[in-house]
């Protein structure tokens, strides 16, 4: 995955190929070392605020696809969103010009106060609508289609009237933005929830799905047999997250897919080994559609 140089980008498309999250703790080895990868993502609001990331970042654009992945616009938030924010993100992506821009199914601002985690929407059509109404109002001011990403989730309300996947397929058919299916969300969720993570992965849109996640996460014992499992982005990706990756690709194709790691973050080069394993995995989707072609 590393070599004398990366190919700058011939335009700003994603690649259909494994990518990887960038931190801040790999900013000088991508620079210095310029390692062979499809793309990298960055969170977008760790570059709103300028100075030495921003400029890393400026750097690090002129070699690689780049696409943004938003933790803060409030998706789920009836209070509708922060212009400011919104503005802040506006700006970054007309500097930036990522491949593609995403953000979370979730809400974190209410009555003006931020709470810094991705919090569960009800399923409601209510909710629905909220949604639909914030995504319209992302896309106009950034003048591009947004991805929605499904979440990692450890509870449910009672009042939830529409299955998660249902919520996603109609939120992309009302308002034409793409998903961003985290694999590894899924499979945690449906572990917690006890839903099947296939059916899942069936019900989402095969045109809408134009980005994969993939990350590690926990299982904590919370004892008396039961267990709950945590998306903490902070281990290899799992072998049964694995699995249902294979069965994401022969649903959707070759899809560009991202290794995110965001806790205990390694060097580099085991990121890279990572990104690799999804590269192989998509190189055999890709051989398997086309005998099925031929």
């Amino acid at each position: 995955m590393t070599g004398p140089g990366a190919s700058p980008p011939s335009d700003r498309a994603i690649p259909a190929s494994a990518g990887i999250g960038l931190r801040f703790q790999h900013h000088e080895a991508v620079l210095r070392d310029r390692p062979r990868i499809g793309w990298m993502e960055v969170h977008s609001e760790n570059y709103m605020g300028g100075g030495v990331p921003l400029r890393c970042l400026d750097a690090i654009r002129r070699d690689y696809s780049v696409s943004l992945h938003g933790v803060a616009l409030s998706l789920g938030s009836a209070d509708g969103l922060d212009s400011a924010h919104l503005d802040r993100l506006a700006a970054l992506t007309q500097r930036i010009e990522p491949g593609l821009v995403s953000e979370h199914l979730a809400w974190s601002v209410v009555d003006g106060t931020y709470l810094a985690d991705l919090l569960p929407l009800p399923m409601t059509e209510e909710a629905l609508e909220v949604v639909c109404r914030n995504v319209d109002i992302a896309q106009a001011r950034l003048r591009r289609r947004i991805l929605v990403e499904n979440p990692s989730s450890y509870l449910r309300y009672r009042h939830a009237t529409i299955p998660e996947w249902v919520f996603l397929a109609e939120v992309s058919r009302r308002t034409g933005c793409g998903l961003l299916c985290d694999v590894n969300n899924i499979y945690v969720s449906a572990c917690n929830h006890g839903f099947d993570a296939a059916a899942y992965l069936a019900a989402l849109p095969v045109a809408a799905v134009a980005e994969i996640h993939l990350a590690g996460h926990t299982r904590r014992d919370l004892g008396e047999g039961r267990s709950i499992r945590i998306d903490d982005h902070g281990s290899p990706v799992r072998a049964e997250v694995w699995a249902l990756y294979e069965a994401a690709l022969a649903r959707f194709g070759r899809v560009p897919t991202l290794i995110e790691w965001d806790n205990d973050i390694p060097p580099l080069p085991i990121l890279l080994a990572e990104a690799g394993k999804a590269e192989r995995r998509l190189a055999k989707a890709g051989e398997a559609r086309h005998a099925d072609a031929a």
